[in-house]
C-alpha cells in the first residue's frame, strides 16, 4: 500500500517539478493531484470490506497462510485494508491542503 502511495506522490512530484517555471501553478496542480490520490483511496476503502480476500496483496504475503475460516478471513482482511487506506487517504488530504495553502501564499506573496 505505501509503495503504490509512494509512486503516486512521486509522479505528482515530478509533475510540479515540471511546472516549476510558475511555482504557483505548481503547488496548485500538486494540490489538486493529490486530492484526487486522496478520492481514490477513500474509494478504494469504500471497496475493501467486499474484495474478495484471497485477490489481495496482503493474503498473498502472509507466510504461512493462516488457517481462518473465509468468513474471519474476508472480515479480518477487509477491515484492515479499508482501515489502511482511509489512513492514507486522510494523509493525502492534509497534505493536499497544504499544497493549497502553499500556492495560495506564493500567489498572494
Amino acid at each position: 500500500m505505501g509503495r503504490a502511495v509512494g509512486f503516486a506522490a512521486l509522479a505528482i512530484f515530478v509533475t510540479m517539478a515540471g511546472l516549476a517555471f510558475d511555482p504557483g501553478l505548481a503547488f496548485t496542480i500538486g494540490a489538486f493531484l493529490t486530492l484526487v490520490l486522496a478520492g481514490v483511496l477513500g474509494f478504494k476503502a469504500y471497496l475493501a470490506p467486499h474484495t474478495p480476500y484471497r485477490r489481495t496483496e496482503v493474503w498473498l504475503m502472509l507466510e504461512p497462510t493462516p488457517a481462518w475460516s473465509p468468513e474471519v478471513a474476508q472480515r479480518l482482511v477487509g477491515t484492515v485494508l479499508a482501515a489502511t487506506f482511509r489512513r492514507y487517504a486522510r494523509l493525502a488530504a492534509a497534505v493536499a491542503v497544504g499544497l493549497w495553502l502553499a500556492g495560495l501564499l506564493w500567489r498572494l506573496g
